[in-house]
C-alpha cells in the first residue's frame, strides 16, 4: 500500500496544474495532477505523449478506466469510488494505481482491507 502526505512517511508531491505550461513549471520527476475529465483530457493525452508521470481525479468508474488507457499512473478518488474499482482494476490488470483520499490515518486499516492500492491525506 502506497501512503502519501503522512509525516512519518516521505512520497511523491503531487503538482495540481491546469497547462502544459504549468507541466513545463513542476520539478523533474515530479508528480502532476490533473482534474477531472473529459476537461483535462488534452492534458493527460498529452502528459502520456511526452512520457510525463501524473493522476487524475475521477468521479466515476469511467472516467477511471479512460485514466487508466491514458496512461496515468495514479487516480485519486472517494474512498467510496476507490473500494468500487478495486475489483475492476484488478480485473482488467490496470496498469494504475487506485487511491483513495482520506481525511487522517485513522482510515488507512479501511482501506488496506479492501485492497486499495494507496492513499492520500488531504
Amino acid at each position: 500500500m502506497r501512503i502519501f502526505n503522512h509525516p512519518w512517511i516521505e512520497s511523491e508531491l503531487f503538482y495540481s496544474v491546469k497547462s502544459p505550461e504549468e507541466i513545463k513549471e513542476t520539478p523533474a520527476n515530479s508528480i502532476v495532477l490533473l482534474p477531472t475529465l473529459p476537461s483535462s483530457l488534452n492534458l493527460a493525452k498529452y502528459c502520456q505523449k511526452n512520457s510525463v508521470a501524473y493522476a487524475i481525479r475521477v468521479e466515476n468508474i469511467k472516467e477511471a478506466i479512460f485514466a487508466n488507457l491514458l496512461g496515468a499512473k495514479y487516480t485519486l478518488s472517494s474512498k467510496e469510488l476507490a473500494r468500487e474499482l478495486m475489483p475492476i482494476a484488478q480485473n482488467y490488470l490496470f496498469d494504475t494505481q487506485i487511491l483513495a483520499e482520506i481525511d487522517d490515518d485513522s482510515e488507512i486499516e479501511e482501506m488496506a482491507k479492501v485492497n486499495v492500492d494507496g492513499v492520500v491525506i488531504k
